[in-house]
């Protein structure tokens, strides 16, 4: 299967910039693989299209502000963005000038609170780098951090807690998991209140998520590795759902590769947690979930392909050209789509 029948013309200015005012009021397309049907909603309308008895799964991760700006002992300027903590106070880590970061680089940030040395390089070019600080990690990348917007934003974030979804719980994110952006609490209580159950899931986001597909042959892509974990109480939930005969929805194509990676072949899962490579793409059986809540993707990424495993290639590129056509906006801060 070739990467290139992922492509699709989109416009530029359809790639969404910043966040839209109230989180529930984006756009949402609605896609019914049995009825091959496309509607043009409000995020706040899928409610109406959620059954008592479903169980949504979300992912509860939360974004670190993980681009950090710094100095070399030289005084010339670095940026790096923190991917994974892999032990203690070492951090995979992209370097930005890389030729220029080797092994044993001393680098200082925030006027001296916080200090790094590059002790590895890595593969793909990544670092290996330990960090030097007094007081909490997270605390100080709160003072000196950026939130790690996706290459394409090229607008400030003037609140950062619009990268963040109103229940993000456990830091360790490099990018937000942005299917769930679009809720509020609000919208959550509802949900709930209809008698939809909802679970949670761990997924830490990594970089890889924006990386090209770099191969010609979509078979031939190796996919990052990202760590997650599901708790007892939440794999009992879903596996409740599953068994009174309901759906399991996901919200996003993070939530999505958890509860495909974790599923016995009957699609029960219990409490767990790893590391995932997993790669969905057409041709994959579907053991968990019966729907995805999700935004819109890259052109010819893992995660078009992942969308189109589950609904039809033909289907999701047709709904992707109806799409640009109703000017939907894309991406990150973009517009969401629900495939039931």
């Amino acid at each position: 299967m070739k990467v290139s029948e992922f492509n699709y013309n989109l416009p530029e200015e359809l790639i969404a910039q910043v966040p839209i005012k109230n989180r529930d009021q984006s756009r949402l397309m609605i896609l019914n693989r049995e009825k091959q049907t496309i509607e043009h909603k409000i995020f706040k309308d899928i409610i109406g299209y959620l059954e008592e008895g479903d169980c949504i799964v979300r992912n509860n991760t939360k974004v670190i502000p993980a681009r950090i700006y710094g100095k070399k002992e030289t005084g010339a300027n670095v940026e790096f963005l923190l991917l994974k903590n892999i032990e203690g106070d070492i951090w995979e880590s992209i370097v930005r000038p890389g030729n220029k970061l080797h092994v044993g680089t001393k680098v200082i940030f925030g006027d001296g609170i916080l200090k790094a040395e590059v002790v590895d390089t890595m593969a793909g070019g990544t670092r290996k780098v330990k960090f030097k600080y007094n007081g909490l990690f997270n605390e100080i990348l709160d003072k000196i951090g950026l939130m790690p917007l996706p290459p394409y934003i090229h607008e400030e974030l003037k609140d950062r807690d619009r990268y963040q979804t109103v229940y993000a719980k456990y830091n360790g994110s490099a990018a937000a998991p942005t299917a769930g952006l679009h809720f509020t609490p609000e919208l959550l209580q509802k949900i709930e209140d209809k008698g939809i159950k909802i679970a949670n899931v761990t997924l830490h986001v990594g970089i890889g998520t924006f990386r090209p597909v770099k191969e010609d042959e979509v078979e031939k892509h190796e996919m990052h590795s990202e760590h997650y974990y599901i708790k007892k109480e939440d794999a009992e939930k879903i596996n409740e759902t599953k068994k009174q005969g309901k759906k399991v929805i996901a919200v996003g194509t993070t939530s999505c590769r958890v509860l495909e990676s974790v599923a016995d072949e009957e699609g029960i899962l219990k409490e767990t947690e790893g590391d995932t490579e997993i790669f969905i793409y057409p041709g994959y059986k579907f053991k968990c979930i019966d729907g995805l809540i999700t935004n819109f993707h890259l052109p010819q990424s893992t995660l078009l392909m992942l969308v189109s495993a589950l609904a039809g290639k033909d289907y999701i590129m047709g709904a992707y050209q109806e799409a640009v056509k109703e000017r939907y906006r894309f991406f990150s801060f973009g517009d969401a789509m629900c495939i039931l």
